[in-house]
């Protein structure tokens, strides 16, 4: 039998078949992740070949995993030198700013921005709780959404409370399967009940103290939306995938980078401290952004794997 992974908690896994039968399944012996030193074998979004065991009560093993078209991963949280698979087969990621309440910082999106690259997944930027804006939240996102759209990101401004813009999200989702990423508290779940309200997902509350959400899913799940689409909610994301991204390759994942590396005078300029380099100079001109340029330095040297949540550049 041929099926997708629509849930996983670590100890079994929920499949569902394209005649909308699902099975609770276990993997085979030692399940070895395609290669990848993974604290999961298997992930969201996974289409796998497996055997029924029991009809009547719906369970099997899963002794199989087709080829995936991409995935993305974060570092295990016990585990340092292995990988967490968060979700696979992706066509979307919708990754949620806000400006306060969580806040999310420029070097959190940019990291986002080049995990999502860097598996060639589409990725959308939600600025939510717009309707909450001040004064200063509104220039401070106009000022982001500036930055990002020049450089090729589709940006838009959403309201999950007062439902503004949600009807251009569905049109995006339709027919995809999507990813929501950011912070806890940004509106993820509660994005996900309003497209869908029969799911009734878990919300949290942001802590003033610290202006932290809870994180409310804990395993990420994969769920078919009424209007043809599907989506998967994923936890709160801090470790996001860069850990196969070399030194060399980073800029890649830099789209106002990619055009001048030709200009460069050398070949392997990591445009840190070499002469000539064709984007140092477009920074001086003001052609790329200052704090696009200071995250890109930041993943170069790893100095953002502990990055605070409230800087902003």
């Amino acid at each position: 039998m041929k099926g997708t992974v629509y849930k996983s908690n670590g100890n079994f896994y929920l499949v569902h078949t394209d005649k909308n039968e699902i099975y609770k399944c276990n993997i085979k012996g030692k399940f070895r992740s395609l290669g990848i030193k993974s604290t999961n074998p298997i992930a969201v979004g996974d289409n796998v070949n497996f055997e029924i065991l029991d009809e009547e009560e719906c369970s099997g093993i899963i002794y199989e995993i087709e080829k995936r078209k991409n995935y993305i991963i974060r570092k295990s949280v016990n585990l340092s030198k292995l990988t967490h698979i968060i979700a696979s087969n992706i066509d979307c990621c919708f990754l949620f700013v806000t400006p306060n309440n969580p806040t999310t910082s420029s070097i959190f999106i940019d990291r986002i921005l080049v995990a999502t690259k860097s598996f060639g997944i589409e990725s959308i930027i939600l600025f939510n709780k717009i309707d909450a804006y001040s004064k200063s939240d509104s220039e401070h996102v106009d000022y982001l959404r500036n930055i990002y759209q020049k450089i090729g990101y589709e940006c838009l401004d959403i309201s999950v409370l007062k439902e503004i813009n949600i009807g251009n999200v569905k049109k995006i989702m339709k027919n995809k399967i999507s990813i929501f990423t950011g912070h806890s508290g940004v509106g993820k779940s509660s994005l996900v009940n309003l497209l869908d309200p029969k799911l009734n997902l878990k919300t949290a509350k942001v802590s003033e103290q610290n202006e932290q959400g809870q994180h409310t899913t804990t395993f990420a799940e994969m769920f078919s939306l009424g209007f043809g689409a599907k989506i998967i909610d994923s936890p709160g994301i801090k470790g996001f995938g860069l850990i196969d991204i070399e030194k060399r390759e980073l800029g890649n994942y830099f789209n106002e980078f990619i055009p001048l590396r030709e200009d460069c005078k050398f070949n392997n300029c990591l445009h840190e401290n070499e002469p000539n380099c064709a984007v140092k100079i477009a920074l001086e001109n003001g052609l790329i952004s200052k704090s696009r340029y200071k995250s890109y330095l930041s993943m170069l040297k790893n100095e953002d794997k502990n990055y605070r949540t409230d800087f902003w550049n």
